[in-house]
């Protein structure tokens, strides 16, 4: 995949971590396709603009939700107008200043380019726990928290 790609793919992906922290539903749905899908943390699916926009509305106006802290580890082409991102985020909540890393998760994002411009297909923000190996949590954890410091 060329470089202009990766990065017109990075930036949608940065626009939508960026639109999450700073609380803005419209932003956030407005960088998928009209059916696009995102699926959250807790397993919430929502189809389209207009369900993304009032789930997230929702979420924003009821919740003191965590920002994220997110590290780009993959950017894959399917094709000239499809890509796959694969991201790790922590989060840190309101009043801390260190992630939570019960809240660590795995981040798939499908792009596709529909007339010159990249939209998200998919949108899945999977729990990492790692059940068993608390040492891979911990390992995440500490990557995401050398970003804070830089």
């Amino acid at each position: 995949m060329n470089i202009s790609k990766v990065d017109e793919i990075n930036s949608l992906y940065r626009r939508l971590i960026e639109a999450w922290n700073k609380r803005d539903a419209k932003g956030m749905a407005e960088l998928f396709t009209e059916q696009g899908i995102q699926i959250g943390f807790d397993g919430s699916k929502m189809v389209g603009r207009e369900d993304i926009l009032s789930h997230l509305a929702s979420i924003f106006e009821n919740h003191p939700t965590a920002p994220f802290v997110t590290k780009v580890k993959d950017v894959r082409a399917i094709g000239t107008d499809t890509a796959i991102v694969q991201a790790i985020a922590g989060m840190i909540p309101p009043g801390k200043t260190d992630i939570e890393p019960t809240v660590n998760a795995l981040q798939t994002l499908v792009a596709v380019n529909k007339d010159g411009n990249w939209k998200i297909e998919l949108f899945q923000n999977t729990p990492a726990q790692f059940h068993g190996r608390p040492e891979l949590v911990e390992q995440m954890t500490d990557e995401l928290r050398r970003l804070i410091n830089e």
